[in-house]
């Protein structure tokens, strides 16, 4: 094996920077990829113990996947790191027809030849929990079954109508789901429970995790059970379950700092979310320094697409050269979503964040910004690929709401290397999340 502790790919890009930031907290050294790297770009980053390639399976097909998440994990494999992490959402909303995490774990067996592939989900950083297989997720300070998620249970793509991970993932896999949960993972002899349940058979098999003590439990069960290279899939709980062994054994150093990067005069975001986490934060930002713009997501995959993306450059960088940050939203909350619509056209969510990604283009070359932000998972992971960057590693964690941290962007374009660009999910952040990347704070 190589020395790296970790490859992995993400299934968004708000996913891949949230596994970035945890190990990178850790003081484990991270890249991560928005495409393969070219040699050279490999060995511009050859001190990192941790690398990732940043992907958009959540919002695609089993045959997209077949097609494009193979070559990835075979690229990955090369690399000899001891685990190989198939990133998923730390809700884990998906569907047999669209971000099946059945069919890619089912590819990841394969690429790897390995009989069992642990899952790992709960993770308490993001405070999200397994019990018994069954997933919860906070929510404005209550916490719910997801099925019961007043957003996920009804995410405009993929909602989540069954709490039970192994019943919801057996309906994109026939592979046989097995369970390790809390009974096994506080035994007194905790490995000889571990074995038992294991020795039901599971190809895929959910490890529990409710609280730190789990959490470090399940860390040290991986490491005891798989000697690498092996693929795991899951959330971030993967890597904060990982790290607490790692931590344990002294392999990292536990924390790394952070300088501030102080505050910017102006940032533009642009956002695809229509989560009403994302709401709050443009009203909030609206309410401190920001103008909003507006945009109909039918336009930007209509006929005249062109002028339409013209014209919220035009009002976007009317609203730079006036000293303000500015926001550029396609939805205000859900009640906005114009989904619908949107899906009736080949790709029409893809095709968005890409236009949207065009727009932040422009911002950032012409009005010359240091910063910017683009919210939304699946948006982020078309729209940056517009931006030309080639590589992130992390600027400043945001240890109040992790998962989406400030990133540093590596480009062969001089607009766009060194630039501070940070990736949100829909449901990450709090209410002052766009002002908190302005002025620089963590």
């Amino acid at each position: 094996m190589s020395d790296l502790l970790l490859s992995y790919y993400g299934d968004d890009l708000t996913g891949s920077t949230d596994v970035m930031e945890a190990m990178a907290s850790h003081g484990v050294p991270t890249v991560l990829f928005i495409r393969e790297p070219t040699p050279e770009q490999r060995r511009r980053f050859a001190d990192c113990r941790a690398i990732g390639l940043a992907g958009t399976s959540r919002s695609e097909t089993p045959d997209w996947m077949e097609a494009h998440l193979t070559p990835a994990l075979a690229w990955l494999k090369t690399l000899e790191a001891r685990f190989c992490h198939y990133k998923v959402c730390s809700t884990f909303d998906s569907h047999p027809d669209v971000g099946s995490i059945g069919r890619a774990v089912e590819i990841g067996q394969r690429v790897f030849g390995q009989r069992r592939v642990p899952l790992v989900v709960g993770a308490p950083q993001l405070r999200r929990y397994t019990a018994f297989g069954t997933l919860f997720a906070a929510y404005q300070g209550a916490t719910y079954r997801i099925d019961r998620h007043p957003v996920m249970s009804r995410h405009p793509v993929t909602p989540m109508a069954e709490a039970d991970l192994t019943r919801h993932l057996a309906l994109q896999t026939d592979r046989p789901i097995g369970l390790v949960d809390l009974a096994a993972l506080q035994a007194p002899d905790v490995d000889a429970a571990v074995d038992a349940a294991l020795a039901g058979g599971g190809e895929i098999v959910l490890f529990d995790v409710a609280d730190p003590a789990t959490q470090r439990a399940v860390g040290r069960q991986l490491l005891r059970l798989y000697r690498g290279p092996s693929f795991v899939a899951g959330s971030s709980g993967v890597e904060y379950a990982l790290l607490a062994a790692w931590t344990a054994d002294t392999t990292v150093p536990d924390k790394a700092e952070f300088a501030s990067p102080g505050k910017a005069d102006r940032i533009a975001v642009v956002s695809g979310s229509c989560s009403p986490t994302t709401e709050r934060q443009i009203r909030h930002a609206v309410g401190h320094g920001f103008d909003d713009i507006a945009l109909d997501p039918r336009d930007l995959i209509g006929g005249d697409v062109e002028n339409a993306v013209a014209a919220a450059i035009a009002r976007g960088l009317d609203s730079l050269a006036s000293g303000r940050s500015v926001i550029l939203y396609t939805a205000l909350g859900p009640a906005t979503d114009l989904g619908g619509e949107i899906d009736r056209e080949s790709e029409g969510r893809h095709r968005i964040g890409r236009r949207l990604g065009e727009i932040q283009r422009a911002l950032v070359a012409r009005a010359g910004l240091k910063r910017a932000v683009i919210a939304g998972g699946d948006t982020s992971s078309h729209a940056l690929r517009e931006l030309g960057i080639y590589a992130l590693t992390t600027r400043l964690p945001l240890p109040q709401t992790p998962g989406s941290p400030l990133c540093r962007a590596y480009s062969e374009d001089a607009a766009f290397d060194g630039l501070e660009i940070a990736l949100k999910g829909g449901q990450v952040g709090r209410d002052d999340y766009f002002s908190q990347i302005r002025d620089g704070l963590a």
